[in-house]
């Protein structure tokens, strides 16, 4: 069984940083990939495009709570270019809980476009894409024993999307992976990060999300992975965006620029899109239906009350008119 299970890590690792040569783009870029990894042209296949007039509410999802997050240890984070991204190590010990297993961290990376370019993420809502995407990769501890053998088996990863936007001030917490980027600019390069607060690369508020079952969105494509992508969105500044654009190659020398690694979006093919919120406007035609029923409500109330004064009224002079008259 460990025989397996380390065969597995040598098939993870090869697959997906480097033991096979893919691209974004060119003759082995990303429409080319279902011929050398099958499993990329399956049909549960991320990124998506979320249509928030299509998304379903479910009002069972329960709410996302990372644990660890704001203390990873005290063991420095390696921090390393893979050639198609940048990727911070993550320990164990941060972890989810709101999913139908005990998901732990395992590493965290980052997708983005090239200078000039408004696109760089790799989901989109409502067909917008925003400037950037980080990608937090969690696996199923509870069943499973490492990131690779839980990558192949349905739901074996939970991955966190959270879409970045530009923003006018800097963000402190992706400073702590962009400053040190220019240790890094070539591939299979690394470094040591001190840790971090993680909580603080996730948006303010995680009550609003979008929940799918998916795949990477890397070469192999395994469809193992069950996505949460927050609606709202991380900010950095113009100069954060740029560092990540203009400071990596995906080469060991500086031949070409690590730039535009994300994937473009793929068919939804008749999956469902859960959502944890009402969106706005199924939340305001509920208002309005709620604020009619309480206006006709208190219209029914008036008329009813106008109704009963004008019968007490009559009973009162019927009883005035016929009562006796007494002589002084």
């Amino acid at each position: 069984m460990t025989l397996l299970i380390l065969l597995l890590e040598v098939i993870w690792i090869m697959a997906a940083f480097g033991g096979q040569h893919w691209t974004y783009e060119g003759p082995h870029g990303q429409h080319h990939w279902p011929a050398s990894y099958p499993e990329c042209g399956r049909n549960a296949q991320s990124p998506v495009n979320i249509q928030t007039d299509s998304v379903t509410f479910d009002p069972e999802l329960l709410p996302l709570q990372p644990h660890g997050y704001d203390q990873p240890g005290t063991r420095p984070l390696e921090l390393r270019n893979n050639g198609h991204t940048v990727q911070l190590s993550l320990p164990p010990t941060l972890h989810l809980e709101g999913l139908p297993q005990k998901y732990v961290a395992a590493q965290l990376h980052l997708h983005w476009g090239q200078k000039g370019s408004p696109k760089g993420s790799e989901h989109q809502i409502n067909s917008e894409a925003s400037a950037a995407e980080l990608h937090i990769v969690h696996y199923d501890s509870d069943t499973y024993n490492s990131l690779s053998e839980a990558a192949q088996m349905p739901q074996g990863l939970a991955v966190l999307g959270i879409l970045i936007e530009v923003g006018e001030t800097k963000n402190p917490a992706y400073e702590h992976i962009l400053s040190h980027l220019h240790e890094i600019r070539y591939k299979d390069q690394n470094t040591s990060v001190p840790p971090f607060n993680v909580r603080e690369l996730l948006p303010p508020v995680l009550a609003h999300f979008f929940r799918y079952n998916g795949s990477l969105t890397t070469p192999p494509c395994y469809q193992s992975v069950l996505w949460t992508v927050f609606s709202r969105r991380a900010q950095i500044s113009r100069e954060q965006l740029e560092k990540l654009q203009e400071t990596l190659f995906s080469t060991e020398e500086p031949s070409r620029l690590l730039v535009q690694n994300y994937r473009a979006p793929q068919p939804l093919n008749q999956r469902t899109i859960f959502a944890s919120f009402i969106q706005g406007e199924m939340l305001s035609l509920g208002v309005g239906i709620l604020v009619g029923c309480l206006c006709l409500l208190l219209a029914v109330y008036l008329i009813a009350r106008k109704i009963r004064k004008k019968v007490l009224g009559d009973q009162k002079s019927v009883v005035f008119t016929s009562a006796p008259v007494t002589e002084a």
